[in-house]
């Protein structure tokens, strides 16, 4: 079995996406029932040095498609934008980057895999090739801070557990 590119980034992109979406939302009602305000739970860190929840989220849209589109513009940069303060707005970054994703093209996306791409920080630059960047940088980053946004979840007493994190599995059918 030959497998592409695409077959080791995209479904699971999308798989995680869809699960940390059903994390928000439980994030959400937790909030609610407890008479939260949303930020409680999109400003919790798990250490005083991390990023809040609400950076875990965006982050893992920018691992994902931000990703893929600095591979095709030769270039990736981290994203210093803010992140949304409010859980419908978390949504909505994950419901984009599902939507992009769902939409990237098998052919176009596999012939990126030898695309010269570098990771440019202030002066620091990394020479990649597109699967490398993907592969060894971004998929990592997006995996590190879906953990992140879960254990701050769990850490804030949010009952979820490992089935929340893995989402909808691809099984055989």
């Amino acid at each position: 079995m030959t497998l592409s590119l695409y077959d080791a980034v995209i479904p699971s992109n999308l798989q995680i996406l869809g699960a940390l979406d059903g994390l928000i939302a439980k994030a959400e009602s937790f909030a609610n029932d407890r008479g939260m305000l949303p930020a409680e739970l999109i400003d919790a860190r798990l250490a005083p040095d991390m990023l809040p929840f609400g950076y875990q989220v965006k982050s893992c849209a920018v691992h994902s498609i931000g990703g893929i589109e600095g591979v095709r513009g030769g270039s990736f940069s981290p994203d210093m934008k803010p992140w949304p303060t409010d859980f419908a707005g978390l949504h909505a970054v994950i419901a984009d980057a599902i939507a992009t994703l769902q939409g990237v093209d098998r052919v176009e996306f596999d012939a990126l895999v030898e695309r010269d791409t570098q990771f440019a920080m202030g002066e620091l630059r990394l020479p990649f090739t597109g699967g490398q960047f993907l592969l060894s940088f971004s998929q990592p980053n997006f995996y590190f801070h879906a953990t992140t946004a879960y254990a701050i979840l769990r850490a804030q007493g949010v009952a979820i557990g490992k089935k929340d994190f893995l989402g909808k599995l691809r099984i055989k059918r």
